[in-house]
């Protein structure tokens, strides 16, 4: 049995960056679950699972595009560090949240700090990056 649109699937899969680094994996974990079709996961990943079979596995290479899309410089802006909350020492890499104009939550990360200012990026950690994929399909529920 292949998997098809609308199934329901269980995929061991380890993604890594063009330079080796590991940014997440399923390995020695419980495999990932989701139905295809259903956007759980970026389209690339769904696609490149549909027509294997369990057992089966794929390695491809999903370009920045077409995966949490090109870094935005609009998404990157100065902040001054009196607009920060009072107490929070900010420092690169800090992970932080704020709310959108229509009440969503939006992720940013502190990518520069000066005495003045913080430097807030507020695109997806993997934009801009071509992502690759080692993908086996445990089954098919």
């Amino acid at each position: 049995m292949a998997a098809e649109s609308g199934n329901t699937v269980r995929v061991h899969y380890t993604g890594t960056l063009s330079d080796g680094t590991v940014f997440d994996s399923s390995r020695g974990g419980e495999p990932l679950q989701f139905a295809i079709g259903g956007r759980m996961v970026i389209a690339g990943f769904e696609e490149a699972v549909l027509g294997m079979a369990p057992g089966d596995s794929k390695k491809l290479t999903i370009p920045a595009g077409e995966a949490y899309g090109d870094h935005d410089p609009r998404l990157v802006q100065d902040v001054p560090r009196s607009e920060l909350p009072q107490g929070l020492e900010p420092a690169p890499g800090m992970q932080l949240t704020a709310s959108g104009g229509d009440g969503r939550e939006i992720a940013l990360v502190v990518t520069e700090v000066t005495s003045d200012s913080v430097r807030l990026d507020a695109n997806h950690p993997l934009a801009g990056q071509d992502l690759t994929f080692e993908i086996q399909l445990v089954d098919i529920a």
